[in-house]
Parts: C-alpha cells; structure tokens; sequence
C-alpha cells in the first residue's frame, strides 16, 4: 500500500513542484518577484467567485479527463475527444431548441444526444483501428480538423445558426431545457451538471476496477495477442474503449451550455480536449488523480486574471501547464526506477539471507557424510 501510494501521489507532486521553479525562474528573468506573483495566484481563490469557477472548471475538466483516460487504458491515444465533444454539444444543441418537452425530460434528452453524437463520431476511429490498422492518432486529429468544419458548416445562418451580437449560435434553448444550479450567494453558482463528474467519476472507478469488462479492456491494452489468447475479443475492446470514450466526451460541454449559456456559439471555449489529455496524464488514469488534476487546471486558469492584475504576464500559467506536463512524465519514470530498485535492493537481501542460511547448512551435511564414509 506504501509504495503505491508513493506511485501515485509523489510524481504529480514532483511535476507541480519542478513546474512551479521553471515559472519562478521564469518571473526572475522576466523581473516579477516570484513570491509576490503566487500569493496573488493563491489569493485569488478566496476573491468573488473564484472558488465556485474552479469547481465549475474542474468538473469540465474531469469529464474530459475521464474520456481520455478510458482510451488510456486500452493503450488508445484519443486526441479526437476535442472534435468530438464540440460535435457533440453543436448537435444536442440544435436538437435541444429544435424539440419542446417538460423540464427534466427535456434536459435528459439533450445529454442523450450527446452522448451518443458523441460516441458516434469516436465511432469513426475506433473502427479504422479495429478493422483497418489505421492509427487512431492519425485518424482523430483529421477528425478534429473535420469538426471544426462541420460546426462551422452547422452554425451558418441558412442552416441551423442564428446570428446574435456578431456571433454566429444555436439559437437559445427554451426553460424547460434549462439545469438549475446551486447557488451560494455572492460566491456564485455551481453549474447543476456539474454533478455528472461525480456520478461519472465513480462510474469510471468501479468499470475499471471492480468488473470483468474493465478487466478485460486492460488486458487487452497490456497485450492484445494474450488477450485473445484468453477469449477476449480485442477488436470489440478497442471499439467500446473508443465509444465510452466519445460518449463522455459528449457530456464535456453540458455543464456550462445548460446551467449558463443556453446556446452553442462559435465563440465557445475551445482546447478541452488537449487539457484533458495532460490532466489524464498527470492523474495517470487514476479516478482520484485525475480529479487532483482537473481541480489543478482550473486553479491555474482562474488564477491567470490574478497575474494580469498585478502586470504579471498571465502566459505564465501556460508556461506551468506546459511545464508540468512534460515533467509529470519525467517524474513517473523517476518514481519507477526508485521502486525498482529498492525492490531489487529488498529481493537481493531475501535471496542474501537465503544464501547465508544455506551455506551454513552445507558444511555441516558435507561433514556428515564424510564421516559416514
């Protein structure tokens, strides 16, 4: 249990904590005094709503994650969670403002739309891959290419967009479409939807770790010709790990379009699939790493506002991001070696021990025997 707490909590704490000097060296040479620049990062969580918008964001974040971190465990690269999360959010949208039902009802028919354009559009790679051999890193970043087009396509006014302000959008969704938050005042209001980290969190926990399925999906990441060895069809692996995938992927935009905006615009926030991506690799796949990691990304996204504040450079914060993504890999072989050698330092003393016992066994029965001679 030691060791592989260490295995998971020590390397993103040792990618945060090298990340954290680049910056600060970064804010020498820059000529910002590096103290007073993360204590205005730290303090901006307890000004206005910085807190509820880094939960806001981290439940984002966490969903994201979570799509990457499925194809993880297949051994899946999915770079394509970003097209197909933004595909998925134009289309619920548009079948959103195009339907009219009760409340509730209304809202659960827009998260099953997404899920499923969602899943569809992983759909694409999964079967290439599965039946073709193409690479899914290949085939998912011409698809985030294609998404952007196909939104775009979508959004034209003689199509299915609206234009309002300057902006090209969905059109607004009636009430009954709209998820209540929960509201704390003057410290603002966590998106409703945002729930569905939670509920998705622990789904994710007990699929990998307490079924058969999730069992299978990482034997098969392992070692598909073992897998199949023991019965399990890696093919049908590879295209459900990519379908569960874009299915939470689907969900990423939700929080934020039914609790707060209300409508898709060409505007909306884009590069969650590439943040999900480094926080899925920071937690290393792990439901509660990962929620450390999504937390993390938000925290330093809000704090940027801090930076500027202050007439610090707020690209600092991308410079920690980029940091600690390359050093979060750095940090998990450093960890790894760490264990291996002390678990050979452990067996070599076992097998030092076994030795010294037996060689003083062996004089002793050598003796026996010469004196029966």
């Amino acid at each position: 249990m030691k060791l592989n707490l260490r295995s998971v909590v020590l390397p993103p704490v040792l990618a945060v904590a090298f990340a954290a000097l680049l910056c600060g060296l970064a804010l020498l040479l820059s000529g910002a005094n590096p103290f007073t620049a993360f204590g205005a990062m730290v303090a901006e969580v307890g000004e206005g709503t910085a807190a509820v918008d880094i939960i806001n964001g981290g439940a984002t974040y966490y969903l994201i994650a979570l799509a990457v971190a499925i194809g993880f465990q297949m051994k899946l690269f999915n770079i394509g969670v970003e097209g197909q999360y933004r595909i998925a959010a134009v289309t619920a949208m548009i079948v959103g403002g195009a339907i009219t039902l009760p409340p509730g009802l209304h809202a659960l028919v827009i998260m099953l739309v997404a899920i499923v354009a969602g899943a569809l559009y992983a759909a694409i790679p999964a079967l290439l891959k599965a039946y073709r051999g193409v690479s899914e890193v290949i085939s998912t970043i011409m698809l985030n290419a294609i998404a952007l087009g196909v939104v775009a396509f979508l959004l034209k006014p003689d199509v299915f967009g609206e234009l309002r302000a300057n902006s090209l959008t969905t059109g607004e969704l009636p009430e009954s479409a709209h998820v209540p938050g929960i509201p704390l005042g003057a410290a603002g209001t966590i998106f409703g939807l945002g729930l569905l980290s939670v509920v998705a969190g622990v789904g994710y926990w007990v699929l990998m770790n307490r079924t058969r399925f999730g069992f299978e999906l990482r034997a098969s990441g392992e070692s598909a010709t073992a897998a199949t060895a023991g019965g399990v069809n890696a093919k049908r692996m590879i295209i459900a790990a990519m379908l569960i995938s874009g299915a939470i992927a689907g969900l990423t935009a939700l929080p934020e379009l039914l609790g707060r905006d209300h409508t898709f615009t060409q505007n909306f926030p884009q590069g969650y699939g590439f943040s999900g991506i480094a926080i899925a690799l920071l937690g290393r796949n792990h439901a509660g790493g990962i929620a450390f990691g999504a937390l993390l990304w938000a925290f330093l996204d809000r704090s940027a506002l801090a930076l500027d504040n202050i007439g610090v450079p707020k690209e600092i914060v991308t410079i920690m991001q980029g940091a600690i993504v390359l050093s979060v890999v750095v940090a998990y072989e450093i960890v790894r070696r760490m264990q291996l050698a002390a678990e050979q330092r452990r067996v070599g003393q076992q097998l030092g021990t076994t030795n010294g016992n037996g060689a003083d066994r062996q004089p002793a029965a050598t003796s026996a025997g010469g004196g029966a001679e």
